[in-house]
């Protein structure tokens, strides 16, 4: 089916089926739907090349993605090319090598002509990514927010409210040494459940101590290490805080290591992200978490990314999702020592 065969069909010009097939506001709806209709049921599929040098898009959105986020951004992905595939618009992944500089990838893309516009995720509190996307004029929206950035379209999760949440459920369930296993300093995330952690303890009067605050990567090999060392203090805590489920997973290893029995002994909630392959619930025991979904929030940046290009101004694009607290069996009230 090409262009001039479903112009036949309709009986109208093939200029009028390109407008409304690309969103053309001199075309009426009743128009666009008939076209939308009928492309659909005959199968019309736009020539790509065609479609870009109309359009002069290149089809494609950009992700840089860092080899520590891998496991997380794998969901996220999914999420976005769920929402652009019957947009038929791809997804440009660009994996960032240790010994490179993320800028240069932004700048090669934009140079390039690649994509359209950019997701940025992980943003520092005052990111200077972002101040780069503006100069280069590549349409961006970004995971997370930037505070101390210029201003920008946002989609992120209560980081601060999820974390305030959970440590006051451990706190009400009589523990007082919560430990915190968080994400890599220096990203807006951490510092906000860094703000809601102390936040809760400071509501009952208990001073936040730093040697029961951790940061690395996500991983079930640096979970281990940080609660094995926690552990093994003198005075040792009765409840963590884990930013992810693989960080979880080491914990749970580290808690068995020393005799102790977790939703007994020691408390854990985590932060799960709705992973398929890491089921919170369906571990023994049950694991408490702070419940976000990355393939839902991969879903609506894609859609938010498509109404930036559409038209939509970036500064009114800001979107804070709450975060449910699941309690199952990791959490139990604190041992009396």
């Amino acid at each position: 089916m090409k262009l001039k065969d479903l112009a036949a069909q309709l009986g109208v010009s093939q200029t009028t089926v390109s407008r409304a097939l690309n969103g053309y506001p001199e075309v009426s709806e009743e128009t666009r739907a008939r076209v939308i209709e009928a492309a659909m049921r005959l199968g019309y599929r736009p020539n790509a090349s065609a479609l870009r040098l109309a359009t002069g898009r290149a089809g494609a959105i950009g992700f840089v993605l860092e080899k520590s986020g891998e496991l997380h951004a794998s969901e996220f992905l999914i999420g976005m090319g769920q929402r652009l595939a019957p947009e038929e618009i791809d997804i440009v992944v660009s994996p960032l090598e240790s010994d490179r500089d993320e800028a240069d990838v932004y700048k090669r893309l934009a140079a390039s002509q690649k994509v359209d516009a950019m997701v940025l995720h992980s943003p520092m509190p005052d990111d200077p990514r972002i101040d780069l996307l503006h100069d280069l004029d590549m349409p961006f929206i970004v995971h997370g927010r930037s505070e101390g950035a210029a201003p920008h379209a946002w989609l992120d999760i209560d980081n601060e409210g999820a974390f305030r949440q959970a440590t006051a459920e451990l706190l009400a369930l009589g523990h007082r040494r919560i430990a915190n296993i968080n994400g890599p300093k220096g990203r807006s995330y951490v510092a906000h459940r860094d703000a809601g952690y102390r936040e809760a303890l400071a509501d009952f009067d208990i001073a936040s101590d730093p040697e029961l605050m951790c940061y690395g990567i996500f991983s079930d090999e640096q979970g281990f290490r940080f609660a094995n060392a926690l552990l093994d203090l003198p005075d040792p805590p009765t409840a963590f805080l884990a930013g992810s489920m693989m960080t979880a997973l080491g914990i749970f290893r580290a808690v068995r290591s020393h005799g102790l029995e977790l939703g007994r002994d020691v408390s854990l909630i985590a932060h799960d992200d709705e992973f398929p392959y890491l089921n919170a619930s369906a571990m023994v025991p049950a694991i408490s978490t702070t419940r976000s979904s990355m393939r839902k929030a991969g879903i609506r940046i894609a859609e938010l990314a498509l109404e930036i290009l559409a038209g939509r101004a970036p500064e009114d694009v800001h979107e804070l999702w709450p975060v449910e607290l699941v309690l199952r069996e990791s959490t139990a009230p604190a041992p009396k020592r």
